[in-house]
């Protein structure tokens, strides 16, 4: 309907994809019907940009100071739950609605009239010129052709009428054929959501059942699908996929590594015969384009992506899966700071759809969620086919040491000669990329740091660099130390995969060794390529940091080791504890998924701590027992809140004194706790000194509120930057 509004019959709010908190007032001219949701052309100074219709005028601004809207967009508007959405996330991120808006217009090309191009037709009343209208033999074949199908590019028409473009052309002058322009769409496969899909087990069709149901009641609920690696959740989200598919309604389902999905995509074609749209950030402008509208015209019914696909604009929601939910890489730390995961559930209750979280290694937000009865669960705790999880074990640095300048224990050595004797494959994780994390001269002990970080330069020995793997900053190895002078007396020390892949080559030299990380696979398609060779077997030992640890599925694995267990665990992380079990259960669970026993072998220091006890034992249950107690004890997440400030800029004096004015500022009340400021772990980032507030109350106490009479107190010079993360992972 069109906006109505007694003071501002003739005034829009227009909302911008700037980092702006608030939407601008314009006039709408006569000849224009505007509705909620329009994306509009408007003036903003000397430019012209595109927004958003968000409501009537506020009637605050003086007719004589409003500028017209400029025009309307030819795109479907934006629907309202997309708006409350925006409206929602900025709110509990504290972040400007322009700047979540922005998320949800990336793909700006795609509001732009659609290209159109000319297609060719036999003419329904043909010229009565005889001459003109001569059929020679090639003309026969164009009129042919033309019966057959529909109307088609001039190129694509001569192509199969076996005649040169100028026939076609000469045709349409004489008017035997007609010229007709048609908007060019990209044709999307579209899923079969009747197709047989694999018998499943007794578990498994009691956990899809109960999902279909979920999907056919076309309403809001979440549900988390926890199963042990292998037990086939996928085939069983898979269910509930062709249950809204069928229904004519429209899919998201969010992975943690969209770029490592080769396996998951095939699984998904060989199910519904034809593959999903994919959206990340791989794709090039054109795919952008035409997959955002497609999207928004509900040609698209199933989407996979990663974080970002969230904002697509669908048209008819129908369910949303967030498989890994467990993954941090589902928290996005730059820019709008927002957890995918938890902005999913809320984007499937104002759609009004079913959310499926499915995790071997569920988080213990889910964990609690589930035991207070804000989500359903359905459980598949075996492995599919009768296949038993591998067997772990830890090796104890301490009594089974490498030899000197070594990494790999003898445990772990004999165990990768029986497997490669065996024909079977191993997968040797270390979460540590490069050859060294740290490079030190021998003469004086100083380390090699980053100028811009306070971080160590990681070498990477394969591409002759060091490398800061914060921001990114490179530089050739050096011969001569800068602070004492001293010529080639550099070391590195500690090991990377580089140094593991070195150390594997040394010990097995028949063996085909490949690294699987970011740094050794460029792109989407080297990724798919390691996979297919690793799943077929020119492998033997596989090298690899945390992308190898999701959802693979390599039938010949039998032998994982993890090589450094106890690196997850230092530096006082709230999550510390949960993420290493998480990423260690998950890599294991690789090993003998496809009837082979298969094994796990742990090196730490540590062999008593509470991680490494819980995956030798398999007492995954336990675990998540005595953290949820420890977490209660502190009030700390999910008992608690928190929220992060960061406060970063170039001179570290201009830093402190903001941090001085929000201490002074700081709220005080029972349930809430201010710590710091205090100089951040990572001090220096980008050359920008960091200082860290940590915001904790208990669970009845939104954090928001807090935040926003705290902060707007204080003024910003504008070489400072304040950071909020509301619900913060990372504590860097």
């Amino acid at each position: 309907m069109r906006l109505r509004s007694q003071a501002v019959e003739n005034t829009v709010q227009v909302l911008l994809p700037l980092p702006l908190a608030d939407a601008y007032d314009y006039r709408v001219p006569a000849e224009l019907a505007l509705v909620p949701g329009h994306f509009v052309v408007v003036p903003l100074g000397k430019r012209e940009v595109i927004g958003v219709v968000w409501g009537a005028g506020t009637g605050e601004v003086p007719q004589a100071k409003l500028r017209d809207v400029v025009g309307v967009l030819p795109a479907l508007p934006m629907a309202e739950a997309m708006r409350r959405f925006v409206d929602w996330v900025s709110a509990y991120t504290l972040m400007p609605r322009g700047a979540v808006l922005r998320m949800a217009m990336s793909a700006p090309s795609a509001l732009e009239a659609p290209k159109t191009e000319l297609v060719y037709r036999a003419a329904t009343t043909p010229q009565s010129d005889d001459t003109a209208l001569k059929l020679t033999a090639a003309r026969r074949r164009v009129l042919e052709v033309t019966k057959e199908g529909p109307a088609m590019p001039v190129a694509e028409l001569a192509h199969l009428a076996g005649v040169g473009t100028s026939v076609v052309k000469t045709m349409a002058s004489v008017g035997l054929l007609e010229a007709v322009e048609r908007v060019v769409r990209r044709a999307f496969p579209q899923p079969d959501g009747t197709r047989e899909g694999p018998v499943l087990s007794p578990d498994q069709k009691a956990a899809a059942d109960g999902l279909v149901d979920k999907v056919r009641a076309h309403a809001f609920s979440a549900t988390l699908l926890d199963g042990v690696p292998g037990a086939g959740k996928t085939e069983v989200y898979f269910e509930a996929i062709a249950a809204a598919v069928a229904a004519r309604r429209q899919v998201l389902v969010l992975l943690p590594e969209i770029a490592l999905t080769a396996q998951w995509l095939k699984r998904f074609e060989d199910r519904f015969g034809a593959p999903p749209a994919a959206w990340h950030s791989g794709l090039t402008s054109l795919e952008r384009r035409e997959t955002w509208r497609a999207i928004a015209e509900g040609r698209v019914s199933v989407v996979v992506g990663a974080r970002s696909a969230l904002f697509l604009p669908f048209a008819e929601l129908g369910l949303i899966v967030v498989d890994e939910e467990h993954d941090g890489s589902f928290k996005q730390d730059d820019g709008v700071i927002y957890n995918a995961r938890d902005m999913a559930v809320v984007r499937a209750r104002l759609a009004s759809a079913p959310i499926v979280l499915a995790s071997a290694t569920p988080s213990l937000e889910s964990v609690v969620n589930v035991q207070t009865g804000r989500y359903g669960e359905v459980q598949l705790p075996g492995r599919h086919g009768g296949h038993q999880l591998a067997a772990l074990s830890a090796v104890d640095l301490r009594r089974d040491p490498p030899t000197r300048g070594r990494w790999l224990s003898p445990p772990v050595v004999d165990a990768m000669k029986a497997t490669l004797a065996a024909g079977e494959q191993t997968l040797l994780f270390l979460n540590r990329r490069g050859y060294a994390p740290i490079t030190l001269c021998r003469a004086c002990g100083h380390g090699l740091e980053c100028p811009q970080c306070s971080a160590w330069l990681v070498e990477h020995r394969f591409r002759r660099a060091l490398v800061c793997h914060h921001c990114g900053h490179a530089e050739a190895p050096a011969q001569a130390c800068k602070h004492c002078g001293a010529v080639d007396q550099f070391v590195a020390c500690g090991p990377g995969v580089e140094r593991l892949a070195e150390e594997a080559a040394e010990l097995f030299p028949e063996a085909r060794l490949e690294l699987f990380t970011s740094d050794s696979l460029m792109n989407r398609v080297e990724a798919e390529a390691a996979v297919e060779r690793m799943i077929n077997g020119e492998i033997d030992i596989l090298i690899g940091t945390q992308m190898a640890a999701k959802g693979h599925h390599f039938p010949n694995l039998t032998l994982v080791a993890v090589i450094d267990a106890d690196l997850g665990l230092n530096g006082g992380d709230l999550r510390a504890a949960e993420r290493t079990f998480q990423l260690l259960y998950q890599v294991a669970g690789r090993a003998g998924r496809d009837g082979r026993p298969g094994r796990a072998l742990i090196q730490t220091h540590n062999p008593d701590h509470a991680v490494m006890q819980a995956l030798v034992s398999g007492d995954r249950d336990r675990f998540v027992e005595v953290e949820l107690a420890d977490r209660e004890a502190a009030a700390m997440p999910p008992y608690g809140r928190l929220a992060s400030l960061i406060v970063s800029g170039p001179d570290p004096a201009a830093v402190d004194n903001v941090c001085a004015a929000l201490a002074r500022r700081a709220p005080h009340r029972d349930g809430v706790t201010v710590l710091g400021p205090s100089v951040a772990p990572m001090a220096l980032l980008r050359g920008r000194h960091r200082r860290r507030f940590l915001l904790k109350t208990s669970r009845d106490i939104a954090v928001q509120p807090l935040l926003h009479a705290w902060l707007e107190q204080i003024g910003l010079p504008n070489s400072v930057r304040l950071q909020v993360d509301v619900d913060p992972y990372s504590f860097l």
